[in-house]
Parts: C-alpha cells; structure tokens; sequence
C-alpha cells in the first residue's frame, strides 16, 4: 500500500511539474509576441508616419494647373505688373501739362529796413501823413508783416511737354508688351519644368523595371552559386548591376524632388511637396507647320518697337524745347499788421511768354544722343529678329532629329527586349554567361530612357517653337 502510495505522489507531481511548464511555455510565447508587437510598432510606426507625411507631401498636378497657378503667382510676373502700374503713374504725372499749380503760403517778416519797412507799410494799406517824416523814414522802427497768399501757375503752351507726354504714353504700350512677353516665357518655362517632371517619372519607372530584372537575375545566380553551377564571379557580377541600378534608381527620385521643387518656385508656393503627374501632355504627336516664320508682331518685338516709337517723341520733345512756351500766373494776398489779421488784400494776375534762346548748345547735343539711342534700339531689335530666326530654323532640325530618334528607339526597344527574353532562356538552360544577360538588361534600360529624352527633346521643342512664333492679341 505505501509504494501503491509512493507512486501516486509521483505521478501527480509529474503531471503538476508538466504542466507548470505548459504554462511558462505558453507565458514565454506571450511574452515574446508583445515583444514583437513592441518593436513593430518602435520601428514600423515612424515608417507609417513618413509614408503618411510624404503622402500629405505629395499633390497631384496637371500642366494647365501648373501654368494657371505659375501665371497668377510668380514673382516675375509680379515684378512685370509693377513696372507696368510706374509706367502709367509716371504718364499720369504729365498732367502737370494742363492742370494749374496751386501753392498757399502763411508769411510772418518784421525789419527795419527803411525801404522794406515802408513797403509793409504800403501793403498794409496804413500810410499816414506822419509815415512820410524823413526821420522815420531814413530809421524806422522794426515793423512787422504777416502775408497769407495764394499763388496759381497755369501751363497755357509748351509743346515740348506735349510731346513729352505722348512719349510717357508710349512707355505704358512698352511695358504691357513686356508684361505679355513675361506671361508667354513664363508659360514654357513651366511647361519645360512639368516635363521635365514627366521625364524624371519615366526614368524612375525604366530603372524599377530594370531593377526588377536585376534582382530576378540574381536571386536565379545566387541559387545556382549554392548549389555549386555557377562560379562565385558571376554572382558578383549579378550584386554589382543590383546596386547600380539601385544607385541610379535614387538618383531619379532625387530628379522628382529637384523638379517638384522648381515647379513650386515657378508657382509661388513653398518647396518640399513632391508633384505626380495627373496628366502626360503629349504634344509631340500634335502636326506642326514648318515653314510658320518669326513674326515682327511678337510681344517682345513690339515692346522694342513702342520703345522706338517713345524714342522718337522724347526727340521731338527737346527740338521744341527750341519754341517760346506761354503761361500764366497770379496770386492773391493779405497784408496785416496783426498775427491773426488780414486788413489788406491786393491780387496779381499775368500772361508770360518765355523763349531760352541759348543754352550753350545742351539741347544740341542732348538731341544728338537720344538719336544715337533710337539707333541702337533699332539696331538691337533687327538683331533679335534675326537671332529669333535661327533659334527657330535650328528648333526646327531639333525636332525632327527627335522625331527620328523616337522611331528609331521604339524599334531598338522591341529587338532588344526579344533579345534580353532569348537570353534569359538560355541562361536558365546554362548556355550563355551572367555578364551577357546584364548587359542586355543594362542596354534595353538605356534604350528605354533614351526613349523617353527624346520624347522629352520632342515636347520642349515643340513649345519652343511657340513661343519664338507667338504673336500678340493686341
């Protein structure tokens, strides 16, 4: 009976001690999932936090908005609306040319000058009998003045000024011109920063293809290296292509950020966000007419050309300065004796006709060198024509040599992606090398990219071509 007893006690405290550690197992294994969880969530959190900032980053656009948004809010447009506003305030400042001058004036004198002192006197409108004493008129006493006036210049006929005021006109139509001209070079600058957006996309969608290849293409070199098919070199070879591509991979992404950054300075907005692309302009598929020519209606010329024309007037200006100029004038006061007194009033009223028949022959020689500026800027505007036609002619060249390159890169893609496929195929079956099946990869990726450059070439030129052949609306 007490072994029968014995042995119970043993078993159940066997049974106990099993299950004792059932539990403490169970307890490790719950222990190290919080564990896990924990350092998930250390770890993965902040990652969840970036991805969601760099999506809140992140903002769709389109080339129409990207313009519409350049065009309201760029700093050189800005700049082009203020010169424009001081040209129309200057013009506003010749209305001087008809409208009078009004000056009001409070003056207070006191002297003892004999001949000053009498004149007071006389203005006051207080001479008596006693004034003309000789020893009051040879050292009079100080004697005091306060004179209120009001005193009017009215321009009757200056025709220097009248000319001078249709070349202030004139400045206003140079810088709405120049303000278009703005809006225009504004409007490509930004269509050349949206593609090359696009442009950065593509490269980053070309490099993570090829990446993808590269990394099958190792992971298919790295078995067979373990079991003993291939040589190490080949492996090596296979690391080498993955991290550059990884390499060039990142620096597309770096591009993105570059470009997103220069499309919120041409907007106006705060860089740091990071644009996709919700549109893909494809403007190279579009006809173009390759005998259209530069216009002398451009904004650009026309602004040079409103400057001519100002020029011309400035001219005329100063060879009227050489005519007699015609103006009136007048002024009422009051003389008093008193601060506050206004006894005597008397008023002032002419016609002046002024000639300046020389003035060391300056206006000679001013005239000679506002002709000499009306010569270059007419010397400067054919030469911008001029230049603007060859920019055009070789504009021209640039986009049918990407025209061609387009074709010829399509059919290049084609051949060479059947290549990289055969290759593949026969590197599985172990018939050709890992540095073949690389270098094909590495050939189908810049082919690809060279693709999209040239279609990128195609897109720029194209608005290039617009804008040297806009025309204005005016």
């Amino acid at each position: 009976m007490r072994q029968s007893v014995g042995v119970g006690n043993n078993c159940y405290r066997l049974t106990f001690s099993l299950k004792l550690l059932l539990l403490k197992i169970k307890l490790m294994n719950k222990i190290k999932r919080l564990i896990k969880w924990g350092v998930f969530l250390f770890i993965g959190f902040p990652g969840f936090l970036s991805i969601a900032q760099a999506q809140d980053l992140s903002q769709k656009l389109s080339l129409n908005e990207a313009v519409s948004a350049a065009l309201a809010n760029n700093k050189s447009m800005r700049l082009a609306g203020l010169d424009e506003r001081i040209a129309k305030s200057n013009f506003n400042q010749t209305q001087a040319v008809f409208l009078p001058q009004v000056d009001l004036s409070y003056t207070a004198m006191s002297t003892n000058n004999p001949l000053n002192a009498f004149g007071f006197k006389l203005q006051q409108g207080s001479i008596t009998q006693n004034d003309f004493n000789p020893a009051l008129l040879n050292h009079p006493s100080a004697t005091p003045d306060y004179m209120a006036q009001v005193e009017v210049k009215q321009p009757l006929l200056n025709i220097d000024m009248l000319y001078m005021r249709k070349g202030a006109e004139k400045q206003i139509e140079v810088y709405q011109y120049k303000t278009q001209r703005t809006q225009e070079y504004i409007t490509f600058e930004t269509t050349k920063a949206f593609l090359q957006l696009q442009l950065a996309y593509q490269a980053e969608k070309v490099l993570a293809e090829a990446g993808q290849t590269a990394k099958s293409v190792y992971t298919f070199t790295d078995n067979h290296f373990k079991q003993g098919l291939i040589q190490k070199s080949d492996l090596l070879n296979a690391q080498v292509h993955v991290a550059a591509v990884e390499s060039n991979l990142a620096r597309a992404k770096s591009s993105i950020r570059n470009a997103s950054d220069y499309l919120s300075l041409l907007m106006g907005q705060p860089t740091g966000k990071i644009y996709s692309i919700a549109d893909e302009p494809q403007t190279n598929s579009q006809a173009i007419d390759s005998t259209k020519r530069v216009f002398a209606t451009r904004s650009d010329f026309m602004a040079m050309q409103k400057a001519i024309e100002a020029s011309g007037l400035m001219i005329k200006s100063s060879e009227m300065s050489y005519l007699p100029k015609l103006n009136a004038f007048g002024n009422y006061q009051y003389n008093d004796s008193r601060l506050t007194g206004f006894g005597a009033n008397a008023y002032l009223v002419g016609v002046q006709l002024s000639w300046n028949v020389f003035n060391g022959n300056k206006t000679k020689h001013v005239i000679a060198a506002q002709k000499l500026e009306r010569d270059k800027l007419a010397v400067q505007l054919a030469q911008q024509k001029n230049q603007s036609q060859m920019e055009l002619d070789k504009a021209y060249r640039d986009l049918s040599d990407a025209r061609f390159e387009m074709v010829q890169d399509q059919a290049a893609i084609e051949q060479a992606s059947e290549a990289l496929r055969i290759l593949q195929n026969r590197y599985r079956q172990g018939l050709v090398n890992t540095t073949d099946v690389l270098t094909a990869d590495t050939q189908l990726s810049q082919l690809k990219f060279s693709l999209a450059q040239a279609q990128f070439t195609a897109n720029v030129t194209r608005a290039y071509i617009q804008l040297l052949t806009t025309t204005t609306t005016k």
